[in-house]
């Protein structure tokens, strides 16, 4: 597979060599002499100085023959030109941007970028929701950050416990995918039961995900 990153900083560094350990081709852009200088050294890439949103900087990187654009720029503007650069000009049909600013993403979809992906929502909704949550035993992101998957403790405290699902108002755009109960797997369905230490399989967005745990776990979190 031939991959092409274009950024700078430690992560290019480290993402460049996994995919090299994997005996993927890695073509880097990089806009700082300085590093090119220092990735050249340190990975067997080809390191290419200067800026990708030059058609003529993707043409030197060999942009047609890549698999996979990789765009982790600081700039947004500069991941959604690059991204729509390599696919109209280049044919490159797998784009993955890093989106700064989450309010981004949807624009990032909507344009044509295959993955567009928010460290900021990522890591800001695993520590909102792993702070001092014991009964939440695992998170962790989908579609590229656009869909949580938890399992979830029932503690005896919870609002919830002895009712069924069709007396419990989901928010919209949330499930409970399904109830370990014991040793026990269960399909919930609208007459199912919560109790005590259920652990509930939920599917949210992020943006409801909070009131979703809200109503489930009450003073609990």
């Amino acid at each position: 597979m031939n991959i092409l990153i274009i950024g700078g900083g430690k992560i290019v560094y480290f993402l460049a060599k996994t995919f090299l350990s994997k005996g993927y081709n890695v073509t880097i852009v990089n806009r700082k002499k300085v590093e090119c200088s220092q990735l050249a050294r340190q990975l067997k890439a080809i390191v290419i100085f200067g800026n990708a949103t030059d058609p003529q900087v993707l043409r030197e990187a060999q942009a047609a023959s890549m698999d996979t654009v990789l765009a982790i720029t600081p700039n947004d503007e500069d991941n959604l030109m690059i991204c729509q650069l390599s696919k109209l000009n280049f044919g490159i049909q797998k784009t993955l941007a890093l989106v700064n600013d989450p309010n981004n993403e949807e624009i990032f979809h909507k344009l044509g970028v295959t993955t567009a992906f928010s460290t900021t929502r990522m890591i800001s909704s695993l520590i909102e929701q792993r702070s001092g949550l014991d009964d939440i035993v695992s998170l962790f992101p989908a579609a590229e950050g656009r869909v949580n998957i938890t399992e979830v403790a029932l503690p005896k405290e919870s609002p919830v416990i002895g009712k069924s699902l069709t007396e419990i108002s989901l928010p919209e755009h949330s499930l409970i995918g399904c109830i370990l109960r014991d040793s026990e797997v269960i399909i919930p369905r609208g007459e199912t039961i919560l109790y005590t230490d259920d652990r509930l399989v939920l599917i949210t967005l992020p943006e409801n995900h909070g009131p979703v745990l809200k109503l489930l776990m009450g003073n609990n979190i």
